[in-house]
């Protein structure tokens, strides 16, 4: 029994120290890092590359429905704050199976979302300087390292540098925009639709990983000093932040033409060198250096909370379910991440991945959660009138982009199968679990007294 004990409050802190430390500037700073970060640098000129001017319409119609996945995720954190987020909702609303299932999803965005991203950052640097293909996957590996190792230091440690980050950010993305207007051209607006309405459809499959982000505020519920009042007022502002911004960078990108360059990757230094010379492109190119980072170290903080939370209830090793006590982070998740992170990031360089798919691949994960987020949303909110609607808008336009990701979708399938296999596995157990503790109590205490061949002595 002294074993046992011993046992369950070591683990309490755990699971409860955690700090109360994320206030609104905060959370609109990850906001914004996590959905503006690599993708106002890249997925601009992809899109643009895909479907020309029709890329615009793309843009106009998954601004507008970024409201409701915002909505809908930031209304489940404030009623039941908790670290974990979409995988905490999936649970509640669906069970086990389900939320094992999404905690692998997580995984799997995770591990082909951050070598996307920060190979993004090393082509960017290689736009302006001399850089090999080993160099760009080195400016990859720095940028994972560095993540990592500012969220060892802590929730607001990270938070303060997410803030410093942002602020540069908005600054700098707006002088670009201001900076292009001459080089504009009403020549790159025809024909509206290059590659037919289909194209806008794969666009948007490529774009949806722009709108990613909004859920990673929930994995932190659970460190809000007070998240009744700050989500509403925090998701509200970044939502109107971040449409502006990606309609200004989107119709300064096509009107240029600078995605014409690149591959289509760089259209953001295209545009700076144009304005400004080769100073231009590599002060830029620096600067998405920043900006990734940013982006993987909003990222990095709220992974981690759901492999902890995962872990915590079984659907990962219990190993996980540590919190540092001197710094409240989840230290164990975090460098089984990192882990997971670098062994990506090689597969990535030994197979030659490149990036239009990793980004697909990846907006396949990320998809399939927003669909069992959003599910979750519609069994768990209580809302009236039109606020009833808008968890299933967040589900139909989720379902709608998954056809368009093509062939790729297919390796977030595999993964999401493994994930509910080993959730139905963990249902079984606790329901065999439950079924012992009901026999017990039917068989009342004498019969459990006796039969533990005990004596009143």
């Amino acid at each position: 029994m002294r074993s046992v004990a011993k046992t369950e409050n070591e683990s309490k802190p755990a699971s409860t120290s955690f700090r109360k430390a994320i206030t609104v500037k905060h959370a609109v700073a990850i906001y914004l890092s996590s959905v503006l970060g690599a993708g106002i640098l890249v997925i601009p000129g992809l899109a643009a590359r895909t479907a020309g001017a029709g890329s615009l319409l793309a843009w106009l119609l998954l601004a507008a429905a970024s409201y409701p996945f915002a909505y809908t995720f930031s209304r489940l954190s404030a009623r039941n704050p908790e670290s974990g987020g979409i995988y905490s909702f999936a649970g509640e609303a669906f069970g086990p199976r389900v939320s094992t299932m999404t905690a692998w999803l997580f995984v799997a965005w995770v591990a082909l979302g951050a070598p996307a991203v920060t190979l993004a950052a090393g082509t960017y640097l290689a736009f302006a300087l001399p850089i090999s293909g080993l160099g760009v996957f080195g400016v990859a590996g720095a940028i994972t390292v560095g993540a990592f190792g500012i969220n060892l230091r802590g929730i607001r440690f990270s938070g303060n540098v997410q803030v410093a980050l942002v602020v540069s950010m908005v600054a700098v993305l707006s002088v670009a925009v201001a900076a292009s207007i001459p080089a504009m051209r009403t020549s790159n607006f025809v024909p509206i639709l290059p590659g037919g309405i289909a194209s806008v459809g794969v666009a948007m499959a490529l774009i949806v990983w722009s709108f990613l982000g909004y859920e990673n505020v929930s994995n932190i519920a659970e460190e809000f000093e007070n998240p009744r009042r700050d989500f509403g007022r925090s998701v509200t502002l970044s939502v109107v932040l971040i449409a502006a911004l990606y309609l200004g960078i989107a119709f300064t990108v096509v009107g240029t033409g600078a995605y014409k360059a690149g591959g289509g990757v760089t259209p953001f230094a295209q545009m700076m060198d144009n304005a400004f010379g080769s100073f231009g492109g590599l002060a830029v190119s620096i600067f998405a250096i920043v900006v990734i980072f940013s982006t993987v170290n909003a990222y990095t903080a709220g992974m981690a909370r759901v492999v902890y939370a995962a872990a915590k209830e079984g659907s990962l090793p219990r190993s996980l379910a540590v919190v540092d006590s001197r710094r409240g982070v989840p230290r164990r998740a975090l460098l089984a991440l990192f882990g997971i992170v670098m062994v990506s990031l090689a597969t990535f360089y030994f197979l030659r991945i490149d990036l239009q798919s990793a980004f697909l691949a990846t907006s396949g994960a990320a998809i399939l959660t927003y669909v069992v987020g959003s599910a979750a949303g519609l069994k768990l909110l209580k809302e009236r009138g039109v606020r009833k609607a808008i968890p299933w808008i967040s589900l139909i336009v989720s379902i709608a982009i998954l056809p368009f990701i093509g062939a790729l979708l297919a390796v977030s399938l595999v993964i999401a199968a493994l994930g509910f296999l080993v959730g139905e596995r963990r249902f079984r157990q606790m329901r065999a679990r439950n079924k012992g503790v009901m026999s017990e109590m039917r068989a009342g205490p004498e019969e459990n007294y006796e039969n533990s061949g005990g004596s009143e002595g």
